[in-house]
């Protein structure tokens, strides 16, 4: 990709590791400066001294996506330093325990709706209005195949990648004519540190790979490239849409 995002900004949420990290140095590499959010100063720091590290400009600000007041600083953060707001990807998200329906908990399902559903939701609240100012701008929300297609003891997980599925669409479809495009990836298996907890460690992960028709796992660099070119201008018609990036997953 050759296009320059030079003199944009772009807020990467859950940008402290796997897809988010991916995507937040794709972004810096294209020359945009980069506000990383993350739960955890520790992995948002280090995304930070990782794309200056390769030149870059970026920023770490400590925030929970499911409440209200840290998204709102997040993006003020953003704007004081930074003048405007370009791009939002939200990756930040959270992957319960696979499971029974009827054995799922009432907090087990707040919490994934919270972050996964809501999240995305108040990140796209406080960013719109900035965006609006600047003339438009570019938002990717990182769902999964789990927002396409169901799969069984995945419930809640279901539920709140679906609802961001269909909440792109409709958000897409509201700031059309304001040159706001809002589309979503939908990652099949990728390799990373959440799917390692949730296989029980590396060495686990690798057999996973045969679940995908390709035969492999994902890189997180392949899902970061795609939100990199969503918010490209090559991807200027592009909007409303949820593209499957999952090695050909929901194509079975």
């Amino acid at each position: 990709m050759t296009e320059s995002f030079q003199g944009k900004v772009a807020v990467v949420t859950g940008g402290g590791s796997g897809i988010g990290r991916a995507t937040a140095l794709a972004f810096a590499k294209q020359g945009a400066r980069i506000v990383v959010a993350s739960r955890s100063a520790e992995s948002g720091e280090a995304t930070v001294k990782a794309i200056e590290n390769a030149g870059g400009d970026g920023v770490f600000v400590r925030t929970d996506v499911a409440v209200s007041v840290d998204v709102a600083a997040l993006v003020k953060e953003a704007v004081e330093r930074y003048g405007r707001l370009d791009f939002l990807c939200t990756s930040a998200g959270t992957q319960p325990t696979p499971g029974p329906m009827l054995d799922e908990t009432e907090e087990a399902w707040d919490t994934t709706l919270d972050v996964n559903l809501k999240g995305a939701w108040l990140c796209m609240k406080a960013a719109i209005p900035h965006m609006l100012k600047n003339g438009g701008g570019a938002i990717v929300h990182v769902a999964g195949a789990t927002g396409l297609v169901g799969f069984p003891n995945w419930t809640s997980q279901c539920a709140a990648k679906h609802g961001v599925v269909g909440m792109t669409k409709a958000v897409a479809l509201e700031f059309a004519k304001q040159n706001i495009r809002v589309n979503c990836v939908c990652p099949g298996l990728v390799r990373t540190p959440m799917l390692e907890a949730l296989a029980g460690g590396a060495a686990n992960v690798d057999s996973m790979g045969s679940m995908e028709p390709v035969g492999r796992l994902g890189r997180p660099e392949e899902i970061a490239d795609t939100v990199v070119f969503l918010c490209s201008e090559g991807a200027g018609f592009i909007t409303g849409h949820a593209l499957p990036v999952d090695g050909g997953m929901v194509a079975q």
